[in-house]
């Protein structure tokens, strides 16, 4: 078994704590995710997400600056078991070598601040995958989740959560959260799609040699990337709509795209984007979820869509993939399921490589 997981936000967690006074470090630790259990596991390779919140971390461009030099400081601590990765043959040779890769992207499309010179100063760091936005509009384009309803959803929830003991009053109140929190799950974004500036940028992005990410993105702005771009793309940490309706994840129909572009979907652990739950309901998250899901896309796109995309410390804790030291059990389980081993080994890092190879050279 081998391991390719295209997102994480270990780095800005592990930066945030240190920030906080509670430094960890990358090598071990608490989280998700760490080297050790990565080796242990079989990883390949990681790809570490420098992750900025626009409303939380001040100027982008300077967060991701302050990011990347943590990366590269543990990148330096961690020199006998990591090396980065920059291109296909890179992770050959690292594997060669005895070291798990390191793929460093960036998540927010809006630390470029809509400059191409951002742009190539990124790649010249190494960044090899932008997710174009998060839960934020930017210069490049617009997400899914529409904030109005998320706030009004929060609104209703917490009138319900205050209402007090059970009544008729109660009752149609949770009755009202729970249609918000539908709307706002449910809604996708299908007008506000790459800006004039968002194609540019996406357009000189294939052309450097960094693969555009549409995880988070409006449905518009995907089938922009599908048009202006020529190579394949990815959706790094994206699930199947049918199977649970929330808008971070991927449509049918954009499935079919992304398989037939050649691009990726990384299953994505979040227990929310894998199973719906009434308002208030617990949801730690099952292992026959993720299988649900699998199956749906292999159905749609065939195998060779399907990859991993944990979004490991970015997520609650998963009850049953509880971080990079289950991916054993994930195996067993998609195996169970019905998955050969030459369809897990694509799975699990055979489809992503094939994408690094023909869009990284």
């Amino acid at each position: 078994m081998k391991v390719i997981d295209m997102h994480c936000d270990t780095i800005y967690k592990l930066l945030s704590l240190q920030e906080q006074g509670t430094p960890k470090k990358l090598r071990q630790n608490h989280l998700h995710l760490d080297l050790l259990r990565m080796r242990d596991s079989h990883y390949l390779l990681q790809n570490f997400a420098l992750f900025v919140e626009l409303d939380h971390d001040g100027d982008p461009w300077q967060r991701v600056l302050r990011l990347y030099e943590y990366y590269r400081m543990e990148l330096e601590r961690n020199k006998d078991i990591l090396a980065p990765a920059l291109c296909y043959q890179d992770i050959l040779d690292n594997e060669g070598a005895g070291k798990l890769s390191a793929m460093l992207t960036v998540e927010e499309g809006a630390v470029c601040k809509g400059e191409t010179e951002k742009l190539k100063k990124l790649y010249e760091m190494g960044v090899r995958m932008i997710t174009l936005t998060w839960n934020f509009p930017n210069e490049i384009g617009s997400p899914n989740f529409n904030r109005n309803l998320g706030d009004r959803a929060r609104e209703k929830k917490k009138a319900w959560e205050e209402c007090g003991e059970d009544s008729k009053e109660r009752r149609r109140k949770w009755q009202e959260a729970q249609k918000a929190f539908e709307a706002y799950n449910r809604t996708p974004n299908v007008t506000d799609g790459l800006t004039r500036k968002g194609k540019e940028m996406v357009e000189e992005m294939e052309r450097l040699g960094i693969i555009p990410d549409v995880s988070h993105l409006s449905d518009a702005g995907f089938y922009d990337v599908l048009e202006v771009t020529k190579k394949p793309f990815v959706a790094s940490h994206s699930d199947a709509r049918s199977v649970c309706p929330c808008v971070r994840n991927l449509s049918d129909d954009m499935i079919r795209a992304l398989a037939q572009r050649g691009g990726v979907t990384g299953l994505n652990y979040c227990a929310d984007f894998l199973e719906e739950k009434p308002v208030g309901t617990p949801n730690p998250g099952t292992i026959e979820a993720v299988v649900r899901h699998a199956r749906h896309i292999v159905k749609l796109g065939g195998i060779g869509v399907l990859g991993l995309g944990s979004d490991f410390d970015g997520i609650n804790t998963h009850r049953e993939i509880r971080g990079a030291q289950d991916m054993e059990t994930l195996w067993e389980a998609l195996h169970r399921a019905g998955f050969s081993e030459d369809q897990l080994d694509q799975i699990f890092y055979g489809n992503i490589l094939r994408v690094y190879r023909d869009t990284l050279g």
